[in-house]
């Protein structure tokens, strides 16, 4: 017998990592846009200026639910890929970048801090290119899964920068929408 594991239990194995990563980080990424209110009809949200090329609320769903299942198949082919040099580095340039992506929701969101969940999402990026280099030195294909996140991130950095310009007193907008106050 010259080999450890057949081709097929090998796929079976990555398999196994993808049926944990890709749910996980769906949930993760649903579950922070909920608590988050991070959807349109969030008077916060919906008071702020916006470009004109601000893409459709329906889009970000759909969008971030295809980039959390890629990237989960990427990060699922490194954690298949034991024993490969740089492994370690890459699972938490991938987690950092993970967490950094979830708390991006809450600051935007939440706190209402536009200028530091731009610098927040630049960071982001900054990380998840040092995440997808070092995911190529180990499996091509997770690096390639990890490219639409990339495009996305730099999209999303420049929609930031510029609800930062459009908005440079959002921290301290007030939610416009009904009273509970009665005038007498």
């Amino acid at each position: 017998m010259s080999e450890l594991a057949s081709k097929g239990q090998l796929r079976m194995s990555f398999l196994r990592w993808a049926l944990l990563t890709v749910p996980a980080i769906l949930f993760l990424g649903l579950f922070m846009s909920r608590v988050s209110n991070s959807r349109f009809g969030n008077p916060w949200f919906d008071a702020l200026a916006k470009p004109d090329w601000f893409p459709p609320g329906w889009l970000f769903g759909a969008v971030w639910s295809v980039l959390y299942i890629l990237i989960g198949l990427a990060i699922a082919h490194i954690l298949h890929a034991r024993g490969a040099q740089g492994r370690r580095t890459a699972i938490g340039l991938f987690l950092v970048q993970l967490a950094l992506n979830l708390s991006w929701t809450p600051v935007f969101f939440v706190a209402h801090q536009v200028t530091a969940a731009l610098w927040l999402i630049m960071l982001i990026l900054i990380l998840a290119v040092a995440t997808t280099i070092s995911f190529s030195r180990i499996r091509k294909a997770a690096a390639w899964l990890m490219l639409p996140y990339l495009a996305w991130l730099t999209f999303a950095t420049v929609l930031a920068w510029e609800m930062e310009r459009l908005n440079p007193d959002a921290e301290q907008l007030k939610a416009t929408g009904a009273s509970t106050q009665i005038a007498l």
